[in-house]
Formats: structure tokens, sequence, C-alpha cells
């Protein structure tokens, strides 16, 4: 409880009625508030729950007696404490200044707090109100959900705070751009693949920094195989086919060749398969392990497959480029040399037939 809430509930009855005898005030007769020649107590005071609140009023050498009181409850009159609330301290009573401080403010320390003085048997009051703010903090929040591509998905984030919060959620995407909503709850109508991940609620009233929690939605989908190439290779060498599937769950994998299955442990294959994909190698690729290869991906929401084939490839074996007019045969070195003084008698003929 509060600290107006200080002193126990049939005694408030007598503390109103020592109220009115401490500053002389008659039954019915209404307290009026400071007037424009008398200083009031201070404006409105705002806090943060847990921090302290300063509560001050001024006075001059008019006033004989002075009282902070909380609703009906007295907290401290002069010098003497009312309230047995060990957070309510006084700070000051001086001819010019008359202050408590409430330490370790919560809640329901919030409301108005009154000054009283008398001055010339004249009770004056001024009253100041205690505004106390709290951090947001989030209370409610979905759980992690799974489901189907094509699904409706409904989010909740509820919080508290004063002022009250804004609750805002975002897609924490690389393709995402700014909020998604600005409300306690997210609907996301027909999901897809492409949506899923994390989604982030916030909760801010400029008291402290937002807090911020995540929920990660995660999007099932069927198979659907992406990569699937055929690939040649020689007699004698190592010869690798790929097949990559992405999924939601993660794909099982199972390679035929023809209409049979593929099992690991083959001799001369090894299967191995990954989350997203599945390679089968053949370490010496003979005559026989050509042929048509079937990669089938599955998982509960269904299965795809993709055919690739393993083909021989040649290779040509590449004679030496020995120029033009050269001539592979090494026995007639004697014709070329005797054909070349004849060109060459020939072209100085026509030389000296232009001259």
């Amino acid at each position: 409880m509060g600290v107006g809430g200080c002193l126990a509930l049939p005694w408030r009855c007598l503390v109103v009625l020592c109220l009115r005898l401490l500053f002389l005030v008659p039954a019915g007769v209404p307290v009026r508030s400071g007037d424009a020649t008398f200083p009031k107590a201070m404006d409105n005071v705002t806090v943060r729950q847990g921090e302290s609140a300063t509560l001050r009023c001024s006075v001059d050498n008019r006033v004989t007696r002075v009282a902070w009181l909380n609703r009906s409850s007295i907290l401290y009159a002069g010098n003497d404490k009312w309230c047995l609330d060990p957070r309510v301290v006084l700070l000051a009573n001086t001819k010019t200044q008359y202050s408590i401080q409430i330490q370790d403010v919560d809640v329901y320390d919030e409301g108005p707090y009154t000054c009283s003085v008398q001055t010339d048997n004249h009770p004056k009051t001024s009253r100041v109100h205690l505004i106390v703010q709290v951090s947001p903090k989030i209370t409610e929040i979905s759980s992690d959900i799974s489901i189907n591509e094509g699904g409706n998905v409904s989010l909740t984030c509820i919080a508290t705070g004063r002022p009250d919060p804004t609750i805002t959620w975002r897609h924490i995407s690389p393709k995402a751009v700014g909020f998604i909503s600005e409300d306690e709850y997210l609907e996301i109508t027909g999901i897809t693949r492409e949506q899923s991940g994390e989604y982030e609620c916030s909760a801010s009233n400029d008291v402290a920094a937002p807090v911020v929690q995540r929920v990660k939605v995660t999007v099932n989908y069927p198979p659907y195989i992406s990569d699937a190439k055929s690939t040649g290779v020689p007699v004698g060498q190592k010869g690798i086919l790929l097949c990559e599937a992405s999924a939601v769950p993660s794909a099982d994998f199972q390679w035929y060749k023809d209409d049979k299955r593929l099992a690991e442990g083959q001799k001369g294959l090894k299967v191995e398969n990954k989350a997203f994909f599945s390679r089968l190698t053949f370490f010496n690729v003979s005559e026989q392990d050509y042929g048509n290869y079937t990669c089938v991906a599955s998982n509960q929401l269904g299965n795809t497959n993709a055919s690739m084939i393993l083909y021989e490839e040649t290779t040509t074996a590449l004679t030496p480029w020995k120029g033009p007019g050269a001539v592979h045969d090494g026995n007639n070195g004697a014709w070329r040399r005797g054909g070349c003084v004849w060109l060459l008698a020939l072209l100085l003929a026509q030389l000296a037939h232009q001259f």
C-alpha cells in the first residue's frame, strides 16, 4: 500500500480530527488553496519506479505550523513523523522550505500530496501530484511456432508500463523493411517459406530503453530440387553426381540407377547425405557405371525427384602442330631440300622477267 495507508483504518477519523484541531479549522469549513501572495508547493513531480521523489513546499516567517498529507493521512507534522513507512523521511524544515522525500517509489505511491500550513490562524494548502513512471515489461508473448506453408499465423505480445507502452512487430530478415505491425497482435495469412524466421516484439514508452523478445516461426514445406546436373567422366577416373534440395524439415535422399536403389557402402560407391544436398561418388568409374541415375528427396510433406546421366567423356589425342606445309614422314628430307632449291630458282626468274 502507498504512503497514504500508513495508519490503521480505525485511526483515520482521529487523524482527520487531529489535523483540523492542529490548524484550528472548524468542522464543515473548507480549507482554501494558497492564494497568489503565498508560495505554493512545487509543480507535479514525475519519477521512475524505484527512484526517490522529493516533495518541496515553500514557506515564510508567517507560517506557524506545517504538515504534509497524502489523501487523508498525515505523513509529517512539523518535525514529527506520523507515518510508519520507513521510506518517508523529512528533508528540510526551515523558515523557507518544508520538504519530505519518498524513497524507492512504487506505483501505489502515485496520487495527490498536500502541503498544509497555518498562518495567523488561517490554514492554507497547496497540492502536488506525484506521477510514477514504469519501464515497459513484456508480460506475455507467443511461443515459437511451426506451421505448414499456406497456414495462418497469429502472434501475441502483451506489455505493461506507465505510460502504456507502444508495441511493434518486425521480421528479422535481410529482405524485411521497417515494422510489419504496430499492435499487440500480428496476423499472417497464407504464410510462405520466405516469411519464416524470427519475429521481434518491441515495447517502448520513453521511460527506459525498449524491451524486446523474439518468436521463431518455422514454415514447413515439401522438398524442391534446385540443382541436379549430368556429368561426364572418363573410364577409370573419379566421378560425382550432386543433388541439391531445399525442404523443411530437411529432406531424406535416396539414389536409384534405373529402377535399382543404390545402398550405402556398395562397392566402389559412396553416398553422402547432408541437410540440403546428397553426393554420389564413384571412385573408379567403369563401363557398367554409365547410365541414368535418379535422386529422390522426401520429407513428411511430400517428395520430388530428378534424373541425371553419368556418361563417358572421351579425350582426343592431339598431334603437335608443325606449321603449314610440314610433312610428317621423316624419310624424304632430301626431296624437301630439292624442292626448296627449285622454288628459289623459279622466284628469281619471275623477278628478272618483271625488271
